[in-house]
């Protein structure tokens, strides 16, 4: 999977990362190369946390275009 982050530097020169198609995923680091790696783990932890969220059966989704 690919994701584009965004990373800048805080009031505090520490670098946050965030990742904008993943709201609420968000990390630091005190470099960029840090932040980018541990962005890594938060992707992962925030997969796995919307994985074990309510599944919807296919018979109560339904489609909308915008």
């Amino acid at each position: 999977m690919k994701l584009l982050i965004h990373i800048e530097q805080d009031e505090d020169g520490y670098f946050v990362a965030e990742v904008p198609a993943l709201p609420g995923c968000l990390s630091q680091g005190k470099t960029k190369e840090e932040a980018a790696l541990n962005i890594k783990e938060a992707i992962e932890v925030w997969l796995e946390s919307m994985e074990s969220k309510k599944k919807y059966p296919k018979d109560e989704l339904v489609e909308v275009v915008v």
